[in-house]
């Protein structure tokens, strides 16, 4: 199987993740996100273990709400 980003694909070695998008290809190892909410380093030598997975089976996981933070006040500084 060719490798391309963009590709669905599942791992035989990993079906609990469930399927994942090719997100980067480099010389030694493909980056996957998985439907499982994590990211993983597949190494040029383990593509066998990649098959094709349908479109649809692919659901990215839900993005983290953004974090907004609220200052504490500061203490006073006490008098020597």
């Amino acid at each position: 199987m060719t490798i391309k980003v963009g590709n669905i694909v599942s791992h035989s070695g990993g079906l609990e993740w469930g399927a994942g998008k090719v997100l980067e290809i480099t010389s030694s190892s493909a980056m996957i996100q998985f439907s499982d909410g994590k990211n993983r380093k597949i190494a040029v030598s383990h593509f066998t273990t990649l098959e094709p997975a349908e479109l649809g089976s692919y659901t990215p996981p839900p993005e983290a709400p953004a974090v907004t933070k609220v200052p504490r006040p500061r203490a006073a500084k006490k008098a020597k």
